[in-house]
């Protein structure tokens, strides 16, 4: 018996750097995704990262097969998607709030990141046509459906990104102690009762904040004024940890940066098992 596991990217809407502080976010799970495909093994060669992973996760000697639809290093989680698909195929059916927590000691332990829940639990909470609404005072899930005419669109920065080699950590100690947290919360709960127009608005303001804090990147910073400037554009923000990736940016209408494809809220991360 083989298993295969399922995770999809992660877009945050808004609530960034909120989530080590028990703070709210709404992300949702996109459609694109990374699937890993654990076929059990009597042995395996090597000692790769995968593998170490592997082990982390309280898995067995296999063969391990990955494909992914994920940009690395965009600020979409490619890497909390792999912790995550491995503790699926390790585990089976293990609780989802389990599996969450699981994943996050790997990339903790084992990538250096010191990473809030954000992207595990909006890759295993979020449905389709849903964001999820996230307290991480309790950990709490609500879905949130997505208004038609909040049109979101990724442009990539040209920045590549690797949280464990960047401040990342420090950005997480001096967090604390700064008020982005606070107004951040405030907007998430706003975005709730938003229009389109409205929405964009915030997604300024927690740019602003952001950068303030020492998280982005000149690049990001020049793509997101560009993106604020251009016509149709109604907001637009870094997304993710900071210092680099994709920006995400909400349109009055699809054709708008035509060159970017609508994202569209998908299924959580899943796991099913396979005979050969």
């Amino acid at each position: 018996m083989h298993r295969r596991a399922s995770v999809p990217a992660r877009i945050n809407i808004i609530g960034e750097h909120t989530d080590y502080l028990g703070g709210l976010a709404l992300p949702f799970a996109a459609n694109v995704r990374l699937t890993l495909t654990a076929k059990t093994a009597a042995k395996h060669e090597g000692e790769g990262t995968v593998v170490k992973l592997w082990k982390a996760a309280g898995g067995w000697p296999a063969h391990l097969e990955v494909s992914s639809e994920i940009p690395i290093g965009a600020g979409m989680s490619s890497s909390a998607a792999l912790c995550l698909a491995i503790v699926l195929c390790a585990n089976g059916s293990m609780d989802p709030m389990k599996a969450c927590l699981e994943a996050q000691r790997i990339e903790h332990e084992v990538l250096n990141t010191p990473c809030g829940l954000l992207d595990q639990m909006a890759m295993m909470f979020s449905s389709e046509g849903h964001a999820a609404l996230i307290d991480f005072s309790t950990n709490s899930v609500e879905p949130f459906p997505l208004p038609e005419n909040w049109v979101f669109k990724l442009v990539d920065s040209g920045v590549r990104r690797e949280l464990g080699a960047t401040g990342y950590g420090d950005s997480v100690a001096q967090a604390t102690l700064d008020a982005h947290a606070r107004q951040e919360n405030l907007r998430v709960t706003a975005a709730l009762e938003s229009d389109a127009k409205h929405l964009g608005v915030l997604l300024n303001e927690s740019h602003q904040s952001l950068r303030t804090i020492g998280v982005s990147h000149a690049a990001v910073d020049a793509l997101v004024a560009d993106l604020q400037s251009t016509p149709g554009v109604l907001g637009a923000r870094m997304m993710g940890g900071g210092f680099g990736g994709m920006v995400l940016a909400l349109v009055e209408h699809p054709h708008v940066i035509p060159q970017s494809p609508p994202l569209v809220a998908s299924k959580a991360g899943f796991v099913e098992e396979f005979f050969e």
